[in-house]
């Protein structure tokens, strides 16, 4: 029964640890908010004021989205995939968290996950009664899976179907999946569907984004949305691109908005079309000038002998492993260094990892963004000063932790 599953489920950890670290902050502690991962960066302004311009529209929308927004998304995706898709292609939900959540529900066979992944994903699995198989890794790799471990899953029972998330840049480690085409002859050797998961694509910092539906395009859903790039994760739109060989999957997704959440808001779906057609390099180009500052920051900060840790590609965490440091589990490896440093972080085994293995979570985006970004050029060379001017509690919590590793 789902209510059984429940009961065996806690709320989500990024969710959690935002909640206990602005307790502590209501308390007067300095808290240094390394654990939640939201853009710090304020909403494209032509993005904002669209919002404003069609606040008034109140009427429902269709389950599948605002036809000229799924256009423009499906115009968006075929520039940057070189392939293309059309407006039957999408479906826009409030957030691509649910659309992933429905997925789930409806899909009737097993979940490959790599470890490390995503913290939702494996409760979604098990809310919607799928197996799921945790995928080894390891730091040679990015931390992305290898096909001979998927083959090792998949290969024992071949009439069953399997759907492979695969999230790059990767949350929790900020990394690439730079083996995309290797991966691709098992995806189509043994049919897989893959669900790429590519909410951090444009804050790539070197701007070199590559995706598996480029490898195989009629195997894959593209997930992606508002959050994270434009920074209106509160508004919550996401959306699905969905291949012709998968169209069925459209059609049942959309039973399950009639019944859930039956449209997203009409004011944003009409404003995220500004998002998809404007030019917006600007603005990333800054965003992403300041996020890879940040990680190279904190990556040559952190690295010693004592913490194996690799610089981040994209997106705004950081994964280390402390090696110096033993603690029952990960969690409460946490515990201590909020309880001495006051930073605030995730453990490992919240991402798949086993709890013993001293690994957390990092995002560096404690930091006014609107003001930063209004502070720089997108070519701006951006030096401690700055970082100590328009970033100082990254600066200072990093510097914490730093001290707290080599006490």
């Amino acid at each position: 029964m789902i209510k059984d599953i429940l009961q065996n489920l806690k709320t989500s950890s990024t969710l959690k640890i935002n909640e206990i670290s602005k307790d502590l902050e209501n308390q007067g502690k300095k808290i240094f908010k390394f654990g939640f991962g939201q853009s710090p960066f304020p909403i494209p302004d032509d993005v904002e004021a669209s919002l404003k311009k069609n606040s008034f529209k109140n009427k429902y929308l269709p389950m599948q989205g605002l036809l000229e927004l799924r256009e423009s998304i499906a115009n968006f995706e075929s520039k940057k995939k070189n392939y293309i898709y059309k407006s039957q292609n999408i479906i826009v939900g409030p957030g691509s968290k649910e659309l992933m959540f429905l997925l789930q529900l409806l899909f009737d066979g097993e979940i490959l996950l790599p470890a490390p992944s995503w913290v939702s994903y494996k409760p979604q699995a098990i809310i919607g009664r799928n197996k799921f198989h945790f995928i080894d890794t390891n730091r040679d790799n990015n931390w992305f899976p290898s096909p001979d471990s998927i083959e090792k899953i998949v290969s024992q029972n071949k009439n069953k179907k399997y759907l492979l998330f695969l999230n790059s840049p990767n949350n929790p480690c900020g990394l690439n999946c730079e083996n995309l085409e290797e991966l691709s002859s098992i995806i189509k050797k043994y049919n897989l569907i893959v669900l790429s998961d590519e909410i951090y694509s444009d804050l790539t910092f070197e701007n070199n984004y590559q995706s598996i539906s480029e490898f195989c395009p009629e195997q894959t859903i593209i997930s992606n949305g508002l959050s994270k790039w434009c920074g209106a994760g509160g508004w919550r739109l996401g959306y699905f691109v969905i291949p012709d060989k998968l169209s069925n999957l459209i059609d049942s997704l959309k039973v399950l908005a009639s019944e859930t959440f039956t449209s997203v808001s009409s004011p944003i779906q009409y404003a995220a079309i500004t998002a998809f057609e404007n030019d917006h390099n600007l603005y990333l180009k800054k965003s992403r000038n300041i996020l890879k500052t940040l990680g190279n920051y904190m990556f040559e900060n952190l690295r010693s002998n004592n913490v194996l840790i690799s610089k981040p590609q994209g997106g705004f965490y950081i994964m280390p492993e402390f090696l110096n440091k033993k603690f029952v589990s990960s969690e409460k490896l946490c515990e201590d260094i909020l309880d001495n440093t006051g930073v605030a972080s995730l453990p490992g085994s919240d991402f798949g990892f086993n709890s013993h293995k001293m690994i957390i979570r990092l995002s560096f985006t404690d930091f006014d963004g609107k003001e930063f970004m209004k502070n720089i050029l997108d070519n701006t060379n951006i030096d401690h000063k700055l970082l100590n001017k328009y970033a100082p509690k990254i600066v200072e919590g990093t510097k914490r932790l730093k001290a707290w590793v080599e006490s």
